[in-house]
């Protein structure tokens, strides 16, 4: 659906009831800035998190990550940006969702040092989301295609618990865009100057990801410093969790939501750093201060 902004094979109609089992407990509004309407879905109460969801789009364990972070006292917010909400993910559908998206103006993925223009729109939801539920700030997660706009969403003063899981972002094309971080130099200054004034950050990625590469969270050791929290999971071959060699996506389709996982454990410090950074006290996993080395 172009007109919308939401990219993605159309819907057909006898397959929207059942996708929308998937978004149960979400109510679905819409959110224009810039002359571009989409629609959200939200959930819980308390300060806001936006879900920037991967592709293909909100599908039912994006959906179930949304769920997690109402649980621990925030509201969930989730953006449609392409994909037909609650949808099942398949080889087919990703296809068909990643390719509209890839060449739209709005995504960033074949250009280096450059941000993606949907990140202002999402900056715009956040800064209404914040003032609709208060708190000290609000809180963002991307993932693969949009793992790297919670960065970029850094530039404002709101924005005080991002997350950035696999960014992908832009596409590992060469050695230069596999260390590439999908921002201008001018945000990347203003992120910063954030960073030097307290701001901190959380990465996630599988070490064997063939999307979101070792050399992108060098980047951000050496821009950041000890303000980028990183949390990389062993998926190479044989690796004891059972982690597929392709694993990719850690809060969602590869989460082994068990204790005791690697995984699971990403999980409980992604709850607990939006928990500590948006002024609701301790979470479910270990506190998130950044630490040397």
């Amino acid at each position: 659906m172009h007109k919308g902004r939401c990219y993605g094979p159309a819907m057909a109609r006898s397959d929207v009831g059942g996708w929308s089992a998937a978004l149960e407990g979400f109510t679905q509004e819409s959110f224009e800035a810039d002359g571009k309407r989409r629609d959200v879905y939200r959930t819980g109460t308390g300060p806001a998190v936006i879900v920037i969801s991967e592709i293909p789009g909100i599908t039912p364990l994006v959906a179930e990550f949304g769920r997690k972070v109402a649980a621990a006292g925030c509201t969930a917010v989730m953006p449609s940006l392409f994909g037909d909400p609650g949808r099942p993910p398949s080889g087919a559908y990703v296809i068909k969702s990643i390719g509209p998206a890839c060449i739209s103006r709005e995504f960033t993925a074949f250009a280096l040092k450059k941000t993606s223009p949907i990140t202002v729109w999402l900056r715009k939801l956040a800064a209404s989301e914040h003032e609709r539920c208060g708190g000290p700030g609000v809180g963002v997660v991307g993932m693969c295609l949009t793992g790297g706009f919670a960065l970029a969403m850094m530039v404002d003063d709101i924005v005080l618990a991002p997350v950035l899981s696999q960014p992908s972002l832009p596409f590992p094309l060469t050695k230069k865009f596999k260390a590439d971080l999908g921002i201008s130099d001018a945000d990347l200054a203003r992120v910063k100057e954030r960073t030097a004034e307290g701001t901190c950050l959380l990465g996630l990625r599988f070490t064997n990801d063939p999307f979101c590469f070792e050399e992108r969270f060098a980047t951000l050791r050496r821009e950041l410093g000890d303000a980028f929290i990183a949390v990389e999971i062993d998926s190479a071959p044989g690796n004891p969790y059972g982690h597929p060699k392709n694993a990719h996506s850690v809060l969602t389709e590869h989460l082994q939501d068990r204790e005791g996982t690697p995984t699971r454990a990403a999980l409980d410090q992604t709850l607990t750093f939006f928990r500590e950074k948006l002024g609701l006290g301790a979470g479910p996993g270990p506190g998130t201060e950044p630490s040397s080395g």
